[in-house]
């Protein structure tokens, strides 16, 4: 075990430790020339400084006092007037911010939970109605809050039926669910038709536009086609919206509207019995840093429409030329259809992970998906000068795995490759939690990149055990 880190005894110079940090950093992902395609959306140095100074500026203030800290509940009151704007909501329309869509789609679960108690307390068991693509956060807060999801398949692209969904809802169901889009190929779920279903079956309907809802409707004026998924949509109860998306706000910083406050209600706690006093909460954690409000505020106001609408404009002309791009490769195909900013390409004709890992060498970031093999590509307008040098390489990266086919079983492209062989997915869970386990042991830390991948390791073992148990059946019949 290595030597556990110990706080100095006394501390360094400002200097020394910032040295340090950016020492660490240095290797990260190169997100600020256009080389990798998610979880960073980066606006520009002179946006960028604006949100870091409204950040600093409310650094220390701990927005679950809003009598103390009045202004920083303003800013947020703002944010979600703005947004309910933006996502034409009702002048009813009322919500509130969180740190990121996990919370709010946290919170989505727990106030219908709580709803449905109120509304329909025979309800033991309650439903939540929503198709495969539906974003995890959905399955994590139906382990945390006692409910069951019930997943609708999709097709190929990502395409729900709604007629499925009907027959997905049940006397149990408590919500239905869509995305506007789904994040793994792109696709607007037909929010009109599940909305239509929702409301003859009287249960609410969620939206997670999480990463839609700061692009969409800006694309939308820019006269992309584009399905109504809104709260134009009647039926539509709430909808959520990550700010620190395509709103530019620095992470961790979402907005989760309700049509109107006989929603919004069920989604506060509040305990009046502590010895210490009434606590109330209007999300998940108590303790509120006030930074991500403030940045988020000035986000919104210090972009503005044009600039919203011209970082819309380059993020769809960059996905566009991706889409063209890709088409024109030989054996690629592009999943879904243009309705995002979303660009998912596969194969059936070479190793998809095994591409992904020549151009993880060559310096991209890479986002993996599985059912089917695909990569993932999350367009911003960073990307857009850089979108035919990623075309060269992945034509280069295509034809030397055509050439060397071998190379399905190597590196990250025999790891994903070994997972999804797997056919027991509770060995796959169990495995990638004996990776976390270690990745957080007391030694642990930054994965070693450079040695054997753990992963791969067990994916091996479970494959090994897998067929140890096929050829014992086998051998029993």
């Amino acid at each position: 075990m290595t030597q556990r880190l110990a706080i100095p005894t006394t501390g360094r110079d400002a200097a020394s430790v910032l040295e340090d940090a950016r020492a660490y950093i240095a290797d990260d992902a190169d997100y600020k020339n256009g080389r990798t395609w998610s979880m960073v959306y980066w606006p520009g140095e002179e946006h960028h400084h604006l949100t870091e100074a409204a950040n600093n500026l409310c650094l220390a203030q701990n927005a679950l006092n809003p009598y103390a800290f009045k202004g920083l509940k303003r800013m947020e009151t703002e944010v979600v007037q703005m947004c309910a704007g933006l996502l034409n909501g009702p002048p009813t329309t009322v919500g509130t911010m969180t740190s990121g869509g996990t919370e709010s789609l946290l919170l989505v679960v727990k106030t219908y939970r709580d709803l449905a108690r109120a509304r329909w307390p025979w309800i033991r068991r309650p439903v939540i109605v929503a198709p495969k693509t539906i974003h995890p956060a959905f399955d994590k807060g139906a382990h945390l809050f006692g409910v069951r999801l019930r997943k609708v398949p999709v097709d190929a692209d990502g395409h729900v039926d709604p007629h499925a969904v009907r027959r997905a809802i049940c006397r149990n169901t408590v919500l239905v669910a869509a995305s506007a889009p789904q994040y793994v190929t792109g696709v607007v779920d037909p929010i009109p038709a599940i909305a239509s279903i929702a409301r003859e079956r009287r249960v609410p309907m969620h939206v997670d536009a999480c990463f839609g809802g700061f692009i969409l409707p800006w694309l939308e004026r820019l006269g992309v086609r584009m399905p109504v998924w809104d709260f134009r949509v009647h039926g539509v109860t709430s909808v959520s919206a990550d700010l620190h998306k395509y709103g530019y706000a620095p992470k961790g910083a979402s907005v989760l509207l309700f049509r109107e406050m006989r929603y919004l209600r069920h989604q506060f706690f509040a305990s009046t019995d502590w010895p210490g006093g009434i606590y109330i909460s209007p999300g998940l954690p108590g303790t509120r840093p006030g930074g991500p409000i403030a940045a988020a505020w000035a986000s919104l106001l210090g972009m503005g429409e044009d600039g919203y609408l011209e970082r819309a404009r380059g993020a769809w002309e960059a996905a566009e030329a991706l889409r063209a791009g890709i088409r024109a490769i030989p054996g690629l195909r592009v999943l879904g259809e243009p309705m995002s900013t979303i660009v998912t390409w596969t194969s059936a004709e070479v190793d998809v992970y095994a591409v992904a890992d020549q151009l993880q060498a060559k310096g991209w970031g890479v986002d993996r998906q599985q059912h089917p093999s695909s990569v993932h590509c999350t367009c911003n307008a960073s990307n857009l000068p850089s979108v035919p040098l990623y075309l060269d390489d992945l034509r280069e990266a295509v034809a030397h795995v055509r050439a060397h086919p071998e190379l399905a079983r190597e590196g990250d492209a025999a790891v994903y490759g070994l997972l999804a062989r797997v056919p027991l997915r509770g060995m796959v869970k169990s495995g990638v939690l004996d990776v976390m386990e270690k990745m957080y042991a007391p030694d642990g830390g930054t994965p070693d990149l450079d040695g054997d991948d753990p992963v791969q390791r067990w994916a091996t073992r479970a494959l090994d055990a897998v067929d140890r148990v096929k050829g014992a059946l086998r051998r029993g019949r």
